[in-house]
C-alpha cells in the first residue's frame, strides 16, 4: 500500500515537471487571464553550440513562449537541450522564471510552451546542460501601448580628420533612430538642401568642401521625428577609413576562473583605444587581461578604435564561471583480452566539475605516461596496470589498478599477404590488397607503385596511367613482423578519361503535394562512378534512386556524377515548388492528473488536470474544457480542482483547418488533505541511491515526503535509463519550487547514472 502512495507522487512530479517551471506569475489555477498576444518561439536541433531560431525583440505585456526541440526542427539524435531564462546576472530582468527542458521523445514531441508576462527591458536566456553553455543570447522587450512619440534619430560623422577636424578624402554619415514602441518604419536624408531619400546604409560623401546632411525618421505609427542635420568639411588627400581588427579568446571557461584577453590591431592610423564591458555593465577602458571570478554564465563585448576614430564592430564572448571545483576525477578501468596473447586495457575518467584535464597510465613498474588509446599488451606474464586522472582545477583521482594475464609464445609468424588485379589491359587497373594473421593480427599494409615511395594502403589502389605498371606490397602484424614482399603486374591501355560524365535531372509533381527529382548520367569514357545531389542548402548525399519532396515550399535540387577516372561534371540545378497538403485530421489530445495519492487512489487536498494537444498541420487553435458539466472554459494552463468529492472533467480540442477532437473526459476523486502522505517513508538525514551516499540533504518536499520517497528508488522501471530519466524530471520540479539547487540536483543525478537500479 505505501509503495504505491510513493509511486503516485514521483509519478505525479514526473508528469507536472513542466508545469513546474512555469513563472509565479503562470502558476496554474482554475482562472486564467486572456491569452497571449504575441508568440515567441525558440527552436534547436542536434548542435551544442547555438539554438536553431530565436526572437530578438517582443512587446511588453502576455506572451506564450514556444520551445521547441523534435525531429521536426533538425534534432534526429534525441538530444537534450533546456529554455532557461537568467534569473541572476546583473542588469537583465528576473521577473519570469522560465526553464523548459525539451528533446523529440519526450511526452510533447519536443514541443512545450508557457505563457508569461514581460515587462520593459532586457532577459538573458541560455541552456544550462552541461557541454551546451554557448548556446546564450539576449531578448529586448519593448514597451506597449498606443504610440504617439516620434523616433529618436541621430547621426554621426566619421571618417580620418585632419588637425583642422575636416574629413580626410570622404566622411560617413551614419545614421540611427530608434522607437521603443511601434519601432521605426523607415529614416530620410538629403546631402545639401537636394531632396529626401530613403536611408538603407551609411551615406558617404566624396566631394571636396562644405557639407549639410539633414535626416528624420517615421516610426510605424507615423510619427515623424523633428529633421536634424549634421555639418562638416572634406578635404583631400584620403586618408585611414577602415577600422580596428578586434579579437578576444578565453582561458578557463568551466573553472573557478576565467580570464579574457582582447587584441587590436589596425595596419593604417594604429590602435587609439580598446573597451570592453562585461554582461550589462558600462563599457571601461582595457589595458590588462579580464579576470572574472563571479560564478554563472557571463557575456563580455568588447571594441577597438582606431587614430583616426574609425571605431570596429562590437565582439562578445561567452563563457561560464564555476564555485572552485575540489573534488577528483572518477576513473575506471576494463580489460579485453585476459588470458590470450594481446590484452587491450581502456581508461575512461569523468569530472561533473572543471572536466577531465589527463589520463595516465604506467604498466607494471615502468614510467607513468599520457594515456591517449586503449593500450595493448602482447608480452606473456601477469600485469598490473595503474591508472589515475587529473582535472582542471588539478584535483588528482585516487590510483587505481588492474590486473590481468597474457598468454603463450611471442607472435614470430609474419602475416600472409596476396594481391589482385581487376582491369588488366584496360584503361584503368584496380589492386586490391588482403592481409591475414592468426597470431596478433595485422597492424598495416603498404604499396609502391613502380619505383615510388611505400604508402599506407587503405582502399583499392586505382592505375589510369597508360603502360606497364609493377605494384609492392607487404604487411606487418601487431607484433611487428613484417611479411615478404610481394609484387603484382598489369598493364593500362589507351589515354586517361579527361571528359567528366554528362548529368540530367528531370521533375515529376511541380506544384504538387510531392516532388519527385530523377537524375541520370552517362560517360562515354571509363563509365560513371557515381551520381551526388543536395537539397537546398543540405549537405551532397550519394543518389541511389529518385528522391521525394514532401516539404511545402520552393526548393533547388543540385546534382553532379563523377566518372572512375575521377572526372566531375559541372554542377546542375532545378527548381520546383512542393504545395501543402489541406489539413483534414483533427488534432489529437489527452489529459492527465497529478498530485499526492492516499492508498486508495484518491488525491489529497487537490488534483491537477493537464491537458495536451498537438497537430501536426495547421496547429491547435483552441483546448476547452468543462468541469462536473459546468460551461466550457478555454483552457491555458493546467486546472486545480481542491473541492472535495468526486469529479469529471471533459476536454476537446480545434485546430486552425476547423477539424474538431472528438470530445475526451477524465474522473478522479478528491478527499481532506492528510498530515502525512509518506507515513513510512524514507527519512534518512542525506539522499542515499543504492549504496552511494550523495551528502544531498534529505528534506521534507512538503505532505511528508521526503526527496527520497519522490526519487522512489525501489520502484520498478522498464530500463536504467528510465530510472536516470525518472529522477531527472523529479529534481527539476524540486529545483523550480526551490526544494533543491542546481548543484544538489546534479550531485543526485550523477549517482542515480551511477547506480545499476532498472538494469
Amino acid at each position: 500500500m505505501f509503495r504505491r502512495l510513493v509511486v503516485g507522487v514521483a509519478g505525479a512530479l514526473m508528469v507536472t515537471s513542466l508545469a513546474a517551471v512555469m513563472p509565479a506569475s503562470a502558476v496554474p489555477a482554475p482562472v486564467r487571464p486572456a491569452a497571449a498576444a504575441q508568440v515567441l518561439t525558440w527552436t534547436a536541433d542536434k548542435s551544442m553550440t547555438s539554438y536553431k531560431s530565436v526572437p530578438t525583440t517582443a512587446v511588453a505585456g502576455a506572451a506564450t513562449i514556444v520551445f521547441e526541440n523534435s525531429e521536426a526542427t533538425g534534432n534526429t539524435t534525441n538530444m537534450s537541450h533546456t529554455l532557461t531564462f537568467d534569473t541572476d546576472t546583473p542588469g537583465y530582468n528576473h521577473d519570469v522564471n522560465v526553464d523548459i527542458l525539451a528533446y523529440p521523445y519526450d511526452p510533447n514531441n519536443g514541443k512545450h510552451q508557457v505563457d508569461v508576462v514581460l515587462t520593459p527591458g532586457k532577459y538573458r536566456y541560455h541552456c544550462v546542460i552541461p557541454g551546451h553553455f554557448t548556446m546564450v543570447g539576449e531578448l529586448t522587450v519593448l514597451p506597449a501601448g498606443p504610440d504617439t512619440t516620434p523616433p529618436t534619430v541621430d547621426a554621426t560623422v566619421t571618417g580620418t580628420k585632419d588637425t583642422n577636424g575636416n574629413y580626410v578624402g570622404s566622411a560617413t554619415v551614419n545614421v540611427t533612430a530608434s522607437d521603443a514602441q511601434s519601432g521605426v518604419d523607415f529614416i530620410e536624408y538629403q546631402v545639401d538642401d537636394t531632396s529626401y531619400q530613403r536611408y538603407t546604409a551609411p551615406v558617404q560623401v566624396t566631394g571636396i568642401g562644405d557639407h549639410s546632411v539633414q535626416y528624420r525618421a517615421t516610426d510605424k505609427a507615423g510619427n515623424v521625428s523633428p529633421v536634424s542635420s549634421k555639418q562638416f568639411r572634406v578635404v583631400e588627400p584620403p586618408r585611414d577609413t577602415t577600422p580596428p581588427t578586434v579579437n578576444a579568446t578565453v582561458a578557463g571557461d568551466n573553472t573557478a576562473k576565467a580570464t579574457v584577453t582582447v587584441t587590436a590591431t589596425d595596419a593604417d592610423s594604429g590602435v587609439k583605444s580598446v573597451e570592453y564591458k562585461l554582461d550589462s555593465g558600462a563599457w571601461t577602458a582595457y589595458t590588462a587581461p579580464v579576470d572574472v571570478t563571479t560564478p554563472g554564465s557571463h557575456m563580455l563585448h568588447y571594441r577597438a578604435t582606431d587614430n583616426a576614430n574609425n571605431v570596429s564592430p562590437e565582439g562578445m564572448a561567452s563563457f561560464t564561471v564555476v564555485a572552485g571545483d575540489t573534488t577528483p576525477p572518477t576513473v575506471n578501468a576494463s580489460v579485453v583480452g585476459n588470458n590470450t596473447t594481446k590484452a587491450t586495457v581502456t581508461v575512461t575518467a569523468s569530472d561533473s566539475g572543471t572536466g577531465v584535464k589527463s589520463i595516465e597510465y604506467k604498466l607494471d613498474s615502468g614510467a607513468w605516461t599520457a594515456y591517449t588509446a586503449p593500450v595493448d599488451v602482447t608480452t606473456a606474464g601477469s600485469h598490473m596496470l595503474h591508472y589515475r586522472a587529473t582535472d582542471n582545477a588539478n584535483n588528482v583521482s585516487p590510483e587505481g589498478m588492474v590486473s590481468f594475464t597474457v598468454t603463450g609464445p611471442p607472435d614470430t609468424t609474419p602475416p600472409t599477404v596476396n594481391a589482385s588485379v581487376a582491369g588488366n589491359n584496360t584503361t584503368k587497373a584496380t589492386v586490391t590488397v588482403t592481409a591475414s594473421d592468426s597470431g596478433t593480427g595485422v597492424k598495416s599494409i603498404e604499396y609502391k607503385l613502380d619505383s615510388g615511395a611505400w604508402t599506407a594502403y587503405t582502399a583499392p589502389v586505382e592505375v589510369t596511367a597508360a603502360g606497364a605498371h609493377t605494384l609492392a606490397f607487404r604487411a606487418t602484424d601487431n607484433a611487428n613482423n613484417v611479411s615478404p614482399e610481394g609484387t603484382v603486374n598489369f598493364t593500362v591501355t589507351g589515354p586517361p578519361d579527361t571528359t567528366p560524365p554528362t548529368a540530367n535531372a528531370s521533375v515529376a509533381g511541380n506544384n504538387t503535394a510531392k516532388a519527385t527529382v530523377t537524375v541520370t548520367a552517362t560517360d562515354a569514357g571509363s563509365g560513371v562512378k557515381s551520381i551526388e545531389y543536395k537539397l537546398d542548402s543540405g549537405a551532397w548525399t550519394a543518389y541511389t534512386a529518385p528522391v521525394d519532396v514532401t516539404t511545402a515550399g520552393s526548393h533547388m535540387l543540385h546534382y553532379r556524377a563523377t566518372d572512375n577516372a575521377n572526372n566531375v561534371s559541372p554542377e546542375g540545378m532545378v527548381s520546383f515548388t512542393v504545395t501543402a497538403p489541406p489539413d483534414t485530421t483533427a488534432p489529437n489530445t489527452s489529459a492527465t492528473v497529478t498530485g499526492a495519492k492516499d492508498p486508495q487512489g484518491n488525491y489529497l487536498g487537490s488534483a491537477t488536470v493537464t491537458i495536451i494537444a498537438t497537430d501536426s498541420q495547421s496547429g491547435v487553435k483552441t483546448v476547452e474544457y468543462a468541469l462536473d458539466n459546468g460551461a466550457w472554459t478555454a483552457y491555458t494552463a493546467s486546472v486545480q480542482v481542491s473541492a472535495l468529492g468526486a469529479h469529471t472533467l471533459k476536454y476537446r480540442a480545434t485546430d486552425n483547418a476547423g477539424n474538431a477532437a472528438a470530445e475526451k473526459s477524465v474522473s478522479f476523486t478528491v478527499v481532506e488533505q492528510g498530515s502525512d502522505a509518506c507515513p513510512e517513508g524514507d527519512n534518512r538525514a542525506t539522499v542515499i541511491i543504492g549504496r552511494d551516499d550523495t551528502r544531498v540533504a534529505n528534506k521534507d518536499t512538503g505532505n511528508g515526503c521526503t526527496v527520497s520517497d519522490l526519487i522512489d528508488q525501489n520502484g520498478e522501471y522498464p530500463s536504467h535509463g528510465a530510472f536516470v530519466r525518472h529522477v531527472e524530471l523529479v529534481t527539476d520540479a524540486l529545483v523550480a519550487r526551490g526544494v533543491l539547487t542546481l548543484r544538489e540536483q546534479s550531485t543526485v543525478v550523477r549517482a542515480a547514472a551511477r547506480s545499476d537500479i532498472g538494469n
